[in-house]
């Protein structure tokens, strides 16, 4: 990347304060609309490999309507995209029947 293309990016990005939201936040109320689909950061204790982002990743998916799941175990984060907002006790259940326990939203 050239400095000026570098300086043009950087530019861009403190104008619009964030690429996750408008007001600059990547969790706005824990959740986010993004062309028709809701992203929404949930914390979950318990996952310490690759193994537990899989297996919460794997059940958050067959929730009826997610198109995709992250799951990062060093922060105990779980990013889900979504056609519409889900039930946060649907949510629950699956990180439940994962083993590991849903704190809340991140």
């Amino acid at each position: 990347m050239t400095a000026k293309t570098e300086t043009a990016a950087t530019t861009e990005t403190a104008a619009t304060g964030s690429c996750c939201s408008p007001t600059g936040s990547c969790h706005d109320g824990g959740a986010a609309e993004q062309g028709g689909a809701v992203t929404t950061v949930y914390q979950v204790t318990g996952m310490t490999c690759g193994h537990c982002e899989g297996a919460v990743s794997s059940e958050i998916s067959e929730l009826a309507g997610v198109t995709s799941v992250k799951a990062v175990a060093a922060s105990g984060q779980v990013t889900v995209v979504s056609e519409s907002a889900l039930d946060d006790e649907a949510v629950r259940a699956a990180v439940d029947e994962a083993g590991y326990e849903l704190t809340g939203r991140a």
